[in-house]
């Protein structure tokens, strides 16, 4: 099961059902099930407080995503801060609504065992959010 809340900003613009619908196939398409998936949508006060709280992090961030994967089922919460995602759509001269669906899979991708901190692995990550992002493209 996929939820999706907002605490403190608008509810984001996305389809749920459709949106679930991709993620699932994304997961899929890596050997995994989805379980329980939590997303909430915050603005960049929360995403800081969550930063400090858990990460020792004193610094804004996109997104966080908790790991609670048992085998082969992918489960988290993950927290996206949409001033953020805002503020790098703009930076990356990305349409908001591309760049909120690239933060949504880049933390289903993260459960499904792509990092972006290592050598090379950020490429790797980006061409996943692309092919990913191509999926979602075909639904529409």
């Amino acid at each position: 099961m996929i939820i999706y809340e907002a605490e403190g900003v608008k509810f984001p613009n996305i389809k749920k059902r459709e949106t679930t619908s991709w993620i699932r196939q994304v997961a899929a398409s890596y050997g995994k099930k989805v379980g329980e998936i939590g997303y909430l949508f915050v603005n960049d006060e929360k995403i800081l407080e969550v930063n400090n709280q858990f990460l020792g992090h004193d610094y804004y961030t996109d997104i966080i995503t908790f790991d609670y994967c048992e085998g082969k089922t992918i489960s988290g919460d993950i927290y996206i801060s949409v001033d953020t995602v805002f503020t790098n759509a703009d930076k990356f001269g990305r349409p908001y609504d591309e760049e909120l669906h690239r933060v949504i899979i880049h933390g289903i991708l993260h459960l499904c065992g792509i990092n972006d901190k290592g050598p090379g692995e950020r490429e790797i990550m980006e061409a996943a959010e692309d092919k990913a992002l191509a999926l979602l493209k075909e639904e529409e």
